[in-house]
Order: structure tokens, then C-alpha cells, then sequence
């Protein structure tokens, strides 16, 4: 195969663009918000679910940014037999809210910069506060990024760096409990 100087030309002046991963076996457009995306990946349905019933879908829509901890169905079903479910009834849609912000960050921070800032502290952790007011801090073992809530159970960032309209989606393996 010959290239010509105007297909190198071409190339050079393209810039490359990285493409989101995919999530839940569905591609997430960085040209869509936070909801939009969600809604497609299979791997969140336990957290649309969730999102819908306590009222949060707008707030997810809007401008943000925003940093998006995401738990995955597996991570729901982790939980002791009937949270969920409990979590989801009218009467219980207060916690469920504090539940669901507990996993939200004003910003867009990428995973190589949460990283940056856990490894640059002195005590190893990169401490952020959430939307809910709750703590969560960030640390590196190894390769992975850890995210650690006010209980100290750590979830495993599994898919980082999901970028969309009003900020980033970072897969989490487990549901991140404030006290």
C-alpha cells in the first residue's frame, strides 16, 4: 500500500479520537448526558431503577459536570436480601436520594487525575466530598483505583473514564454506603 502526501496530510490533520468504552454491551456517546447513557447500558438497570424512583433524573440531565461513581446490578444484588427493594418504596425515597448522591462528585475528575491526586497525598488517599455531603476517598493498589466510602468498604473502578455530555461515568463494583 502507497501513501500519498495528501492521505499523510489527512491523517496529521485529523485528530485521533479516543472512543468511549463500552458499558453494559451498549456504546456511551460522550455527545449524551449522564441518563441518556445510562439507560442503555444493561449493567445499570438497578440504578436507573433507582435514579427514577428518587427523583433524580433531572438533576443527572443538567449541566453539571459531574463525577459519576456507577454501581453495577451485581453490586445492587450484593446488598443484604431486600435493600433494594426496600430502598425503592415511596416511604424510603429521602435515604434513597442520600443513598444515590453519595456516589455523585461536583466535577469532571478522570480516573488518571484521581489517580495523580491519590498517589501526590501524603496519606495516599485523594478525599472528595459528594453531592449527599458524604466522604469518599480514592486510592491506587496496584494498576486499579479504588473508591472507599465512609464505611470503608472499597469498590473497584472497573470501566473508568465513560465520558458524557455533563461529565464522567466510572464503574464501580460495589454500592458505596454513607453512614
Amino acid at each position: 500500500m502507497r501513501l500519498t502526501v495528501a492521505a499523510v496530510m489527512f491523517a496529521l490533520a485529523t485528530p485521533a479520537l479516543a472512543e468511549n468504552p463500552m458499558v453494559g454491551g451498549a456504546p456511551m456517546l460522550e455527545s449524551k448526558n449522564i441518563v441518556e447513557n445510562a439507560v442503555n447500558s444493561a449493567d445499570h438497570t438497578t440504578l436507573v431503577a433507582a435514579v427514577q424512583a428518587a427523583g433524580l433524573v433531572d438533576a443527572l440531565q443538567g449541566p453539571g459536570p459531574f463525577t459519576v461513581f456507577a454501581p453495577v446490578n451485581a453490586a445492587f444484588a450484593a446488598l443484604p436480601a431486600g435493600t433494594v427493594d426496600t430502598l425503592l418504596k415511596p416511604e424510603n425515597k429521602d435515604t434513597l436520594t442520600k443513598v444515590l448522591t453519595a456516589h455523585v462528585v461536583p466535577g469532571k475528575l478522570s480516573g488518571a487525575e484521581i489517580m495523580r491526586r491519590a498517589k501526590a497525598s501524603n496519606d495516599r488517599y485523594f478525599h472528595m466530598q459528594t453531592l449527599s455531603g458524604d466522604a469518599l476517598s480514592a486510592t491506587v493498589r496496584g494498576n486499579n483505583l479504588y473508591i472507599i466510602d465512609e464505611s470503608g468498604k472499597a469498590s473497584l473502578v472497573t470501566i473508568g473514564d465513560v465520558n458524557q455530555s455533563n461529565g464522567v461515568i466510572h464503574v464501580v463494583n460495589a454500592v458505596l454506603l454513607p453512614k
